[in-house]
């Protein structure tokens, strides 16, 4: 139990328990930021396919919707895996988190609207594949929002008892 005592004592606000759930949902959000970064990805990689067999006449480039994807995906990704730091507490950065979450938003609803309403046919496997990368748009949106929320929280909390000691 000395590991988990740890983490507790090092945790702003929880005790193991709040340590435990910033761990779980930080892991769900480099899966998530993982799978986008997969899912985007492949398009990116079949443009830049199509550019290296067609003549600079007919290249398409990368599209701009999907390096926003990558980035995003990226910078969540690093932003996990810098919160996982033992001596990192990840309230420090709530304003990080806010962006993240704001970044996730445009991200959802750039894609949300193009492939929500989109009916494929069975043999449109990729239209199919942005159908189910939006939703997981929305669940890392979701995701950065509770931890944003939870950061804030945490920082004004801290800052409050700051305050409150060394007026006594």
């Amino acid at each position: 139990m000395g590991v988990f005592e740890s983490i507790g004592h090092r945790s702003s606000s929880g005790g193991i328990t709040g340590a435990l759930l910033r761990l779980v949902l930080r892991l769900f959000q480099f899966v998530l930021a993982l799978t986008v970064a997969g899912l985007y990805g492949i398009d990116l990689h079949h443009a830049h396919e199509w550019d290296q067999q067609h003549p600079p006449s007919q290249q398409v480039g990368a599209d701009p919707k999907w390096v926003y994807a990558e980035v995003v995906a990226g910078l969540s990704a690093v932003a996990c895996i810098v919160y996982g730091l033992p001596f990192f507490k990840s309230y420090w950065a709530f304003a990080w988190d806010w962006v993240l979450f704001i970044l996730w938003t445009a991200l959802f609803g750039v894609f949300g609207r193009i492939y929500i309403t989109a009916h494929p046919t069975p043999k449109q496997a990729g239209i199919i594949r942005m159908k189910h990368a939006v939703w997981v748009d929305l669940a890392s949106m979701i995701l950065w929002f509770i931890t944003a929320i939870y950061s804030t929280v945490i920082w004004h909390r801290g800052r409050l008892s700051r305050s409150m000691s060394s007026k006594v």
